[in-house]
C-alpha cells in the first residue's frame, strides 16, 4: 500500500532530540544576548560595515575546512560537482551576502541611501521595477548573461523608493531593536548564517542561531565566520534539537522567530502540536504570541513554452533541468518538482529523452536527508509510470505524463525533497495559450509560492504576442522569484535580489512563508524577483552536471567574492573552459 505524504513540505526527522545545551545554560546565552540588543542600536553604519569587513575575512579564512567537513558529511570527493556545490552554498554565498551588506552601510555612513545599480522604471501597468543585478561591473563579467529586478508592491512610485529602503537607519523609525531566533536549515550551508545577517543588518536585531541537528556539524565554522559578532555579545549560536528549539521559540526573551524549513515545524512553533495545534489552527488561535517569518520550501515548477528547438537546445535545456533536480541530491526548496510541457509539442519527447539520458548518467547522492529513501518510495508506490535512474539507495526520479486535472496528485501538493519530480503535458498547443495555462496551473494546482521558471526560445520572442504573454506571465506568476530563460536558484544567489514567499499568505495557509531575507539593498515593499538569463550560456555554469572543475572554478569563485580583482576573472573562465 502507498504511503500518503502531508500535504505541503514532508515533516522532517531529526537524528537527535538531545540538545548540546542545557535549558539552564540557554537561559544564560539568552540573558547575555538580550543585554546586548540596545548598544547594538548604537553601532553606526561604518561600524558595522568594519564588522562585515573582518567576517569576510574570517570566512575566507574558514572556508577550506568549513567544505571539508560539508563534503564529508554529504560523502561529496574534493574535486567533485558536489564540492563545487558546497563551496558556492556555503562560504562564497555567505561571503557575498556580507560584502554587499557592507557596500550598502558604506553608502548609509556617506548619507546616502543603499545604490540601486541599473535603471528604475515602471512597468505599462504601473507596477515599480529596480534593476539591481549585475550589482557591478564584476557581476556583468562573472555573470554575464544573467540580470534581476526587484518588482515593488502595487503603489511604490519611482520617488517613493528610496523612502523604503533601509528602514532600520531612518531616525525615529529604528525601534527598540529586540532578540530574534533565526532556526537554520539542514540542507544548505549558508542559510542561518544569511539570514542572521539580514535580521541584523537590515531588521536591527541581535540574535541567537540554532543549527539544525543534520548540519550542526557547522556550527564551529559559522563561530569561527561570525566571530566578529559574537565577540562582541551581538550574535551567539548553539545546537541541539527539537527540546531546544521548543525552549528557544518559547523563550521570553525572544522578540521574533525566523525559519528556514517545514511548514509543519512552522505550525507546531505557531499552533502547538498535535490535536491541539490542529485545533488552534482550525480555529485562527494562535498560541505563539510573537511575529514569525518563514521559508518553507515549494513545489516548483519549470513552464517549457514549445517552440522550434535545435539538437543543441534540446542536449543544453536537457541538461539544465536535469542539473535542477540533482543539486544538493534534490534537497533544495528551489529544485524542480514539476515539469510543465505540451502535449501537442513535437519535441517533448525528445526533451524528456534527454533529461533521462541526463540523470541515467548522473551518479546517484548519499540521502543525507532524513527520509529521502521513504519519501522517493512514497511517490514512485503512488504512480506506476514512475522511472528510476541509477542504483543508489535513493534515485533520481521521472515521473512522465501526469494528469494535470488531478488536483490531489501528490507530485501537485507536496514537495518530495528529494531527486523526484513530475512532468505534466498540458493541453495548450499555441504558445501563447499555453503559456496562459500553464501560469493557472501553477497559480491554482501548485502548492507553494516561492520560485518557478520560464523557458522560452529566442526565436519565439520575436512573435510580438508571446513576448507580450512572457511579460504577462513575469507579472501573474504569483511566486517570489520568478526567471527567464534562467533556473530561479540564481535569484536565491545573486544577493541583491530578495529571496522569500510571494507576499499574502496567513498563519493558517503559510505554504512557502512570509518575509524576505537576502535584500541587500534593503527594501521594505518588495513584491517579487524577476531574473533573465540568456539561452544557451558558453561556457555552461559551473553546476551544470557535464562541469568537470566545478570545485576548483567555485573555490576561485569564493575567493574572488571576498576581494573582487580582474586579475582573478581569467582563471576563473580557464577553469570553466577547461571543464
Amino acid at each position: 500500500m502507498a504511503q500518503v505524504l502531508e500535504r505541503g513540505t514532508p515533516r522532517m526527522a531529526v537524528a537527535s532530540e538531545d540538545s548540546q545545551q542545557s535549558s539552564t545554560e540557554i537561559d544564560v546565552v539568552m540573558a547575555a544576548l538580550a543585554s546586548r540588543r540596545g548598544e547594538w542600536l548604537t553601532i553606526l553604519p561604518a561600524e558595522r560595515a568594519e564588522l562585515l569587513q573582518r567576517m569576510i575575512g574570517d570566512t575566507l579564512a574558514a572556508s577550506e575546512e568549513w567544505v571539508k567537513d560539508a563534503c564529508s558529511a554529504k560523502g561529496h570527493a574534493p574535486d567533485s560537482i558536489g564540492a563545487g556545490e558546497e563551496w558556492v552554498s556555503g562560504p562564497a554565498l555567505l561571503i557575498r551576502n556580507m560584502r554587499m551588506l557592507r557596500d550598502s552601510l558604506q553608502a548609509l555612513a556617506g548619507g546616502e541611501k543603499p545604490p540601486v545599480a541599473g535603471a528604475v522604471r515602471t512597468r505599462p501597468d504601473g507596477q515599480l521595477v529596480a534593476e539591481v543585478f549585475p550589482a557591478s561591473s564584476y557581476d556583468k563579467a562573472l555573470w554575464s548573461g544573467y540580470s534581476g529586478e526587484v518588482w515593488m508592491e502595487p503603489g511604490v512610485r519611482a520617488e517613493d523608493l528610496p523612502g523604503t529602503q533601509a528602514l532600520a537607519y531612518v531616525p525615529g523609525q529604528a525601534g527598540e531593536g529586540g532578540v530574534a531566533l533565526v532556526l537554520g536549515a539542514g540542507n544548505v550551508a549558508c542559510l542561518g548564517p544569511r539570514d542572521a545577517l539580514s535580521k541584523l543588518f537590515v531588521e536591527n536585531r541581535v540574535v541567537i542561531l540554532k543549527t539544525n541537528p543534520v548540519n550542526s556539524y557547522l556550527r564551529v565554522h559559522w563561530e569561527r565566520s561570525l566571530a566578529a559578532l559574537i565577540e562582541r555579545g551581538f550574535l551567539a549560536v548553539l545546537d541541539g534539537g527539537p527540546s531546544a528549539g521548543e525552549h528557544l521559540t518559547e523563550h521570553p526573551q525572544v522578540d521574533e522567530i525566523h525559519l528556514t524549513g517545514s511548514d509543519k515545524t512552522h505550525d507546531a512553533i505557531v499552533f502547538g502540536g498535535g490535536e491541539e495545534g490542529r485545533e488552534r489552527k482550525a480555529r485562527a488561535q494562535p498560541k505563539l504570541d510573537k511575529p514569525i517569518t518563514a521559508e518553507l520550501g515549494n513545489v516548483s515548477p519549470v513552464i517549457v513554452v514549445p517552440g522550434p528547438w535545435s539538437a543543441r537546445d534540446i542536449a543544453y535545456h536537457s541538461e539544465n533541468i536535469a542539473s535542477m533536480v540533482t543539486h544538493n541530491a534534490g534537497f533544495n526548496c528551489l529544485a524542480i518538482r514539476a515539469l510543465l510541457t505540451s502535449a501537442a509539442w513535437r519535441q517533448r519527447e525528445q526533451l524528456l529523452d534527454g533529461v533521462r539520458g541526463a540523470l541515467a548518467a548522473t551518479p546517484n547522492r548519499d540521502p543525507y536527508y532524513p527520509g529521502a529513501g521513504e519519501r522517493s518510495r512514497a511517490f514512485s508506490d503512488a504512480h506506476p509510470q514512475a522511472e528510476s535512474f541509477g542504483a543508489g539507495e535513493v534515485p533520481w526520479v521521472l515521473i512522465p505524463g501526469l494528469d494535470p486535472s488531478n488536483s490531489e496528485d501528490m507530485c501537485f501538493t507536496t514537495e518530495a525533497f528529494c531527486g523526484t519530480f513530475g512532468e505534466v503535458p498540458l493541453s495548450e498547443a499555441d504558445p501563447v495559450e499555453f503559456l496562459e495555462q500553464a501560469v493557472r496551473f501553477c497559480n491554482e494546482r501548485l502548492w507553494g509560492t516561492l520560485s518557478a521558471s520560464i523557458l522560452v526560445h529566442p526565436r519565439s520572442l520575436r512573435n510580438p504576442q508571446l513576448a507580450e504573454a512572457v511579460e504577462r506571465a513575469l507579472s501573474d506568476l504569483r511566486y517570489g522569484t520568478v526567471a527567464l530563460n534562467a533556473w530561479h536558484a540564481v535569484g536565491f544567489a545573486a544577493t541583491s535580489t530578495t529571496w522569500g514567499a510571494y507576499p499574502g499568505h496567513t498563519l493558517e495557509d503559510i505554504q512557502s512563508g512570509t518575509g524576505v531575507v537576502a535584500n541587500t539593498l534593503m527594501f521594505s515593499r518588495a513584491q517579487k524577483t524577476v531574473v533573465r538569463g540568456r539561452w544557451r550560456l558558453r561556457p555552461k555554469p559551473p553546476w551544470f552536471l557535464s562541469s568537470r572543475a566545478s570545485a576548483a572554478v567555485c573555490k576561485r569563485m569564493t575567493e574572488f567574492e571576498a576581494a573582487p580583482s580582474w586579475r582573478k576573472l581569467p582563471g576563473m573562465t580557464l577553469a570553466l573552459l577547461r571543464g
